[in-house]
């Protein structure tokens, strides 16, 4: 919602205020937990959290007055009156109605502060983020920008010695920014094991990192927006409809609340279905469980254990719990919500007829599956097949050390899954042989689908490029798939993303193999790691921890682009050029 305010220089400086009072807040927050003990005394530290605290309520009350609506700044920003009677309650309360003890009551009243404060920044960096998209400026850049910052910020926590594990030396810069990177770009790959060399915090922040990058920061700014009841503009609306790539303005609301409760409903249930996965071993079972479920819906690949899953091969939970989160989270949140409509409405239809009378005789057409859902759905389910096939051709029917024959079907089903989206294993990636790990290159190429949290090329595009080279072959005029044309536009902008990936991919293997020339890797284990990165996969065959500076840094930049895309990087460099207005006469070329 696009607020007007009467005195223009006076908002300015307000927004100047907020962006050193926000930065202020970060530098706090880092002073008091970042280190084994605060670098300043805390009740200095906690002072100036007071201070910014009413800096922000100060800030709200002159907005309110300089609005030209006040109605409309208070809808806007209804949350602040519970917000505020929550923390009155906090302070007040505290000392007289619980915490009767006056550490317990200081201890709440730090706690509400902090609270407030991390919530204010998060709206103002979320309304930000939205605004940025939406001002009508190249969109590429500020969803580069919007990354860049996420990753930048999560080094620079990462790097904080209370983010190492007790008795672990803090991360370098370079291996920080690589974790930070591998999180936001949900790729998965590690240089330092999650488990054993983070602490708490550390892994709280990957956490962090892999949910916002997963759902991009630009989106989760506009989910938290609607969450308060805000109305998108209609230059929010279009934004969010390109971030999305919906069909019309009229369902972006509703798909980005569908967005927000279908990730916490799905990940709730992940979550509860692997509580029971950990067993007597692990401690911190429920952490284990949410850092997983998050992880494998969004695709990532991060996991609390060196080993991956290969030691919980034989699990139920590995198969039935895992491999659905993966799937469900390289499926694309447009198909989900497709699929979601569809079932509602088969749902809605049948009551109707079951206990309506008036609608037993109805001829109303049921909602039919978008074009977009029946690609992604065909192309998944038959990259799965076929890669599982191809594994267990190439193992000949054994799976390196993943166990009794038993196991071998679920465990090339697994790889087939985390293959193109995850990076998730529960056999060893080193012990598979050159074919399968070929297998493997051409899943992490081609990946998941548009709008999920996957990279690749996208299975709409293998399918778009696949049926491309059919109409050539039977001569028709016009790309088909299932009984739908396909514009030319599209297949051209196919063709774009095939070709970019293949050049990024073979000039960022051949980059490493020059990098990397003195560590005696094998071609085939740096092209599967330039693929990984590229494709944001995450597998590896165990050479990430060794490789040199110049060679993070080549894995560093292969995870941005892949997550980004490479066609967006183009777009974000040609914005401003204009389109042509004539053309060239044709000529006759022999191709093939």
């Amino acid at each position: 919602m696009q607020i007007t305010y009467k005195n223009k220089p006076l908002e300015r400086v307000l927004i100047g205020a907020n962006v050193l009072a926000a930065a202020v807040v970060v530098a706090s927050f880092v002073l008091l937990f970042g280190f084994h003990e605060p670098l300043m005394k805390a009740w200095i530290l906690y002072t100036v959290q007071v201070v910014l605290l009413c800096v922000f309520i100060a800030e709200k009350i002159v907005r309110m007055f300089n609005a030209v609506s006040k109605s409309e700044f208070l809808r806007a920003n209804w949350f602040e009156i519970p917000l505020l009677l929550m923390l009155a309650i906090a302070v007040i309360g505290a000392g007289r109605w619980f915490a009767p003890t006056k550490p317990e009551a200081t201890e709440i009243r730090h706690f509400a502060v902090g609270l407030y404060l991390v919530v204010q920044v998060i709206a103002k960096l979320c309304k930000t983020s939205v605004n940025l998209a939406a001002s009508g400026k190249n969109p590429t850049q500020t969803l580069i920008a919007s990354f860049l910052v996420l990753i930048f910020s999560g080094a620079g926590l990462l790097v904080l010695p209370a983010a190492s594990a007790e008795g672990k030396e803090s991360l370098s810069f370079v291996d920080a920014l690589f974790t930070a990177t591998s999180g936001t770009c949900v790729t998965g790959l590690i240089v330092k094991d999650t488990g054993q060399d983070f602490s708490i915090m550390g892994q709280m922040v990957i956490l962090a990192l892999i949910q916002l990058g997963g759902l991009g920061i630009v989106v989760f700014g506009a989910v938290f927006a609607v969450l308060l009841g805000q109305v998108l503009s209609v230059r929010e609306s279009v934004a969010m409809q390109d971030l999305l790539s919906a069909s019309t303005l009229g369902r972006i609301r509703n798909m980005i609340a569908f967005i927000f409760f279908g990730t916490i409903i799905i990940e709730l249930i992940g979550a509860v279905g692997l509580y029971g996965m950990w067993g007597q071993e692990v401690e911190r079972a429920r952490f284990c469980s949410i850092f997983h479920a998050i992880s494998a819906f969004c695709n990532a690949g991060f996991s609390l254990f060196g080993t991956s899953f290969v030691n919980y091969s034989r699990s139920w939970q590995t198969y039935v719990v895992i491999c659905p989160l993966i799937i469900l989270g390289g499926l694309g949140f447009s198909v989900l919500y497709d699929l979601a409509n569809i079932v509602a409405d088969r749902i809605k239809r049948f009551f109707k007829k079951r206990f309506y009378t008036q609608y037993k005789l109805s001829i109303e057409a049921p909602k039919r599956m978008r074009l977009q859902s029946k690609i992604v759905l065909s192309v998944s389910a038959s990259l799965i097949v076929l890669g599982a096939a191809g594994i267990l051709l190439f193992e000949h029917y054994s799976l390196g050390s993943a166990g009794p024959p038993e196991n071998t079907v679920p465990n090339a089903l697994f790889q087939s899954i985390t293959a193109r989206t995850a990076g998730f294993n529960t056999v060893d990636i080193s012990a598979l042989s050159p074919a399968s790990k070929f297998i493997l290159i051409l899943l992490m190429f081609v990946g998941g689908s548009p709008g999920s949290t996957a990279g690749g090329i996208k299975t709409v595009t293998l399918a778009v490029v696949f049926m491309t080279a059919i109409a050539a072959l039977r001569k028709r005029q016009e790309v088909e798939l299932f009984r739908r044309s396909v514009r030319v536009v599209v297949v051209g902008r196919a063709v774009t993303v095939t070709l970019l990936f293949a050049t990024v991919l073979f000039s960022g293997a051949l980059a490493l193999s020059i990098t990397e020339s003195s560590r005696y890797f094998t071609m085939s284990d740096i092209f599967f790691e330039a693929a990984s990165a590229l494709g944001t996969v995450g597998l590896t065959t165990g050479i990430t921890p060794f490789l040199t500076t110049a060679g993070k840094l080549i894995i560093i930049a292969m995870m941005l682009i892949g997550r980004l895309g490479p066609l967006t990087l183009l777009a974000a460099l040609t914005f401003n050029l204009k389109p042509a207005r004539y053309s060239y006469p044709q000529e006759a070329v022999i191709v093939g």
